[in-house]
């Protein structure tokens, strides 16, 4: 229902809701690299809310909620419905409602709301709750991409990662590397994709929707491969290959771009103990690859 998707079209840009009569929100497109859904026009009022139906601080990403005298009773003959959508208003008077959208938007210092996915494309990464919209969203802004994609794919074991698509402006080459490096300077590092897939353009279904099953598998990038130098490197890897099912890793390779997560880790660390190797999760957390850990082994000896 976002209004983001029109932004090409429209320099000026309504939110519709279904559920909120008219236009709740207007904004002009024009003012921000990043999709708008602007400010509530007159008899509308919206806030940007935490899981708690408290309000964010400008700049941090939650959930629009919509109230005012627009604002529809509920769903037909849809109690349930309507009992998960529209929440009693903690802000407004006796019986007043809020509208859950769904849309998660962040509040800019300009006031203006900007439109980062849905709720529902919620992920968890390595405990991290992310919302694969607000990837997108940086991935897109760099200048070589003329569409971006992120989704989570699964690992033989653990959870899931993150993987990007992009389709590169036209004449443009996007360097999948170049794509990752842009993403990791502007998000913490659990937000940064796996691997970044470059194609001319995305798989598509008949209404034009893009074909997520038809996306390719991602190569992970990684880093030149070579043997284990040291016993310690020899035993830690066997260790992780075993823990992570991916018996092609190598010393030098991210646990966590191979689907590791803190579960993981703890397995990780719980073999290499069972071993008679000393190793703490932090460890396995900060080091990442069975060399770095295998460095710490040594230095410990």
């Amino acid at each position: 229902m976002a209004a983001a998707a029109g932004a090409a079209r429209a320099r000026v840009q309504p939110l519709r809701a279904t559920e909120a009569t008219v236009d709740a929100l207007v904004g002009d497109v024009a003012a921000s690299a990043e999709p708008v859904v602007g400010r509530p026009v007159a008899n509308a009022r919206a806030y940007v809310l935490d899981d708690g139906l408290a309000p964010v601080p400008p700049g941090v990403t939650g959930e629009l909620y919509l109230a005012g005298a627009g604002l529809a009773r509920g769903y037909h003959n849809r109690r349930g419905l309507t009992a998960a959508r529209f929440v009693a208003d903690p802000f407004g008077g006796p019986g007043e409602r809020l509208y859950r959208t769904g849309d998660l938007v962040r509040r800019g210092a300009d006031g203006l709301l900007r439109f980062l996915g849905r709720a529902d494309d919620q992920v968890k990464i390595r405990g991290f709750r992310i919302e694969l919209g607000e990837v997108e969203s940086v991935l897109g802004r760099h200048p070589d991409v003329a569409e971006a994609l992120v989704v989570a794919r699964d690992r033989p074991r653990g959870g899931p990662v993150l993987v990007g698509y992009a389709v590169p402006v036209p004449g443009g080459a996007a360097d999948p590397a170049d794509l990752r490096a842009h993403v990791g300077a502007a998000l913490p590092e659990h937000m940064v994709p796996a691997a970044v897939v470059v194609l001319p353009a995305f798989p598509t279904l008949p209404n034009g929707k893009v074909d997520r099953r038809a996306l390719p598998d991602p190569v992970v990038e990684r880093a030149p491969s070579r043997e284990p130098a040291t016993v310690a490197e020899r035993a830690v890897l066997a260790i992780m290959r075993d823990v992570l099912a991916a018996p092609d890793l190598a010393v030098d390779d991210d646990f966590f771009a191979f689907g590791g997560d803190s579960l993981l880790a703890m397995a990780t660390v719980n073999r290499a103990r069972a071993a008679g190797l000393e190793i703490a999760a932090r460890q396995v957390l900060t080091e990442r690859t069975a060399a770095r850990l295998a460095a710490h082994l040594e230095e410990d000896a």
